[in-house]
């Protein structure tokens, strides 16, 4: 494999290949194939943790390059620290951040999770996200703005917690592949990935990303370009439709 999939010492033993089923293998093996088209993804980019959180809120319905571009002048105002965004003006961080798309509706968003942040947990984030996943989670979940989606990224990038991110894409490719219908629901697809993979943060890492790159570049909604994908050759839908599926 391209990486040792293994928990590290302080987080429980090994898991070898030779104890999982025949889906974990099969789904280790999409991982091997992406990984080698792609490398790592060095994925999430921030240097914060708090730069995570609020990058999975802006991220929010748009690409990451547009996220990016908003965290960036958030950046450049100072406003990547919890206590200077709590009390920067809602017009002015919905100024800041346009290029993210709904603008106003995320900047409500950023105040309200910057508001528990400060309220409750001193503006630090490590205290915030600290206790068992499934608790931290509903707590996240309370915040205006956070959806399940929102609430993982932040869990597994910011926390550090081994709960997997699924969305759009993987619901697409999964589909294609013959996991699932797409009108598969969000529990649905977390609960098949956590059944079949062990519960390793970098995987869940790397793997949310892969598929993310696999979801941008080859296998869109309409006109996918199966024949660049690194998923052809375990795909169905890929080698029948050729990159004509509609």
């Amino acid at each position: 494999m391209a990486i040792e999939i293994a928990r590290d010492a302080e987080r429980g033993p090994k898991v070898g290949l030779e104890k999982m089923g025949e889906t974990s293998r099969w789904l280790l093996h999409l991982f091997d194939l992406m990984l080698a088209h792609f490398g790592s993804r060095g994925w999430w980019p921030a240097e914060t943790r708090f730069e995570v959180a609020v990058g999975a809120i802006l991220t929010q319905s748009v690409s990451w390059n547009n996220a990016s571009l908003a965290v960036q002048n958030l950046a450049e105002a100072g406003y990547l620290d919890p206590r200077q965004l709590d009390a920067a003006p809602e017009d002015e961080i919905a100024r800041l951040i346009v290029p993210s798309r709904y603008y106003r509706q995320k900047a409500r968003k950023l105040k309200a999770f910057t508001r528990v942040l400060v309220r409750d947990f001193d503006g630090d984030i490590g205290a915030m996200l600290a206790g068992k996943t499934q608790d931290v989670r509903r707590r996240l979940l309370a915040i205006h703005g956070i959806g399940p989606e929102t609430a993982d990224c932040i869990l597994l990038y910011a926390g550090e917690h081994p709960i997997f991110v699924v969305d759009a894409y993987t619901r697409r490719i999964f589909a294609r592949l013959g996991v699932w219908d797409e009108g598969v629901g969000y529990d649905a697809m977390q609960a098949y990935f956590h059944a079949h993979l062990p519960p390793d943060v970098p995987l869940y890492n790397e793997y949310h990303a892969l598929i993310d790159g696999v979801g941008n570049r080859y296998c869109r909604a309409r006109r996918p370009l199966c024949h660049q994908c690194p998923l052809l050759p375990a795909c169905p839908a890929g080698q029948q439709g050729g990159g004509e599926l509609a």
